[in-house]
């Protein structure tokens, strides 16, 4: 059943007129008729009643006109949902994040991406970059919060966000009344250091900070995740070299301090599979360069 059939028939249902449903349909009244004509045939029932004078719909023509403006209207939703998924609002979106993400990005991208893709459904997966990676290659997730590099062929990624490394110390420890450490301070203190391990780059960019500045810092306690390191400082196991977003954790019994040296950057990706058409995968990308730009303007320094 052709829906140009159904229009024709909800028009002239309305007007009870063949002379006027032509003119809303701007057609002329022999092919309304003939396409009245046609559904009645396909339903094989009379919807209207005939006379030179008058027009009125039968018992099974009213029956029909309800089912009819709903079918109609069920078309057009159908229309416009498509045209909204096909702009990337609606849908469904995994987006994979490490812990430390929550400190920095993933808060105000899902505030902002929610209010303007409020039919878009997210699922949001906390997991560890050595797993990301694969979830990644294999479609079990859409996008993920990375630390670069991305070195696979099947992904993309975009580097959102630039830190510095800074210096977390035990609440009253004596480098604190410094306001920026220099490196050679640390050289007698125990170290927590980030961990070593297949798709973690923190352990590497530390150490080889230290290496070049000639520090070789004493390791006596290593973890994976910031917030377990910074729980070890406050608990007087050492010092930690930690992303400056770290300060965000905002624990008892740990102070920061930067360092007086140039750090390198610790940086944030967000990656995604290269061939994936999606309007939505698109939508989240363009809302989270949006974010991070603004956020790196409201973090910048200020002369």
């Amino acid at each position: 059943m052709e829906l140009r059939k159904l229009r024709y028939f909800v028009v002239l249902a309305e007007e009870l007129h063949f002379g006027r449903a032509a003119q809303r349909l701007h057609i002329t009244q022999p092919p309304l008729t003939m396409a009245i004509q046609a559904l009645e045939a396909e339903l094989r029932v009379p919807l209207f009643t005939r006379s030179p004078r008058h027009v009125a719909l039968t018992h099974a023509g009213m029956v029909f006109l309800e089912q009819a403006q709903l079918l109609l209207a069920r078309a057009a939703d159908a229309i416009e949902l498509a045209r909204a998924a096909d702009r990337g609002e609606v849908g469904r979106l995994t987006v994979a994040f490490m812990s430390a993400s929550v400190d920095t990005l993933l808060a105000p991208v899902l505030r902002d991406f929610a209010s303007r893709f409020p039919a878009v459904r997210l699922e949001l997966r906390e997991m560890p970059m050595p797993q990301q990676f694969p979830a990644l290659r294999n479609g079990d997730v859409d996008l993920g919060f990375v630390r670069p590099p991305v070195d696979f062929a099947e992904l993309d990624s975009e580097i959102l966000l630039n830190e510095t490394l800074v210096v977390a110390l035990p609440r009253g420890h004596a480098l604190a009344k410094l306001r920026r450490i220099p490196a050679r301070r640390l050289a007698p203190e125990s170290f927590v250091m980030f961990r070593r391990a297949p798709g973690l780059v923190l352990h590497d960019l530390v150490m080889r900070f230290c290496l070049q500045i000639g520090l070789s810092p004493r390791v006596v306690q290593e973890a994976t995740q910031s917030h377990v390191i910074v729980g070890l400082v406050s608990a007087g196991i050492g010092v930690a070299l930690v992303p400056s977003s770290t300060q965000g954790t905002r624990m008892r019994g740990v102070e920061y301090r930067p360092l007086l040296e140039k750090t390198p950057a610790v940086q944030t990706a967000l990656a995604w599979r290269r061939a994936d058409p999606s309007p939505a995968v698109a939508a989240f990308r363009k809302t989270t360069q949006e974010v991070a730009a603004r956020l790196g303007r409201e973090w910048s320094p200020r002369g």
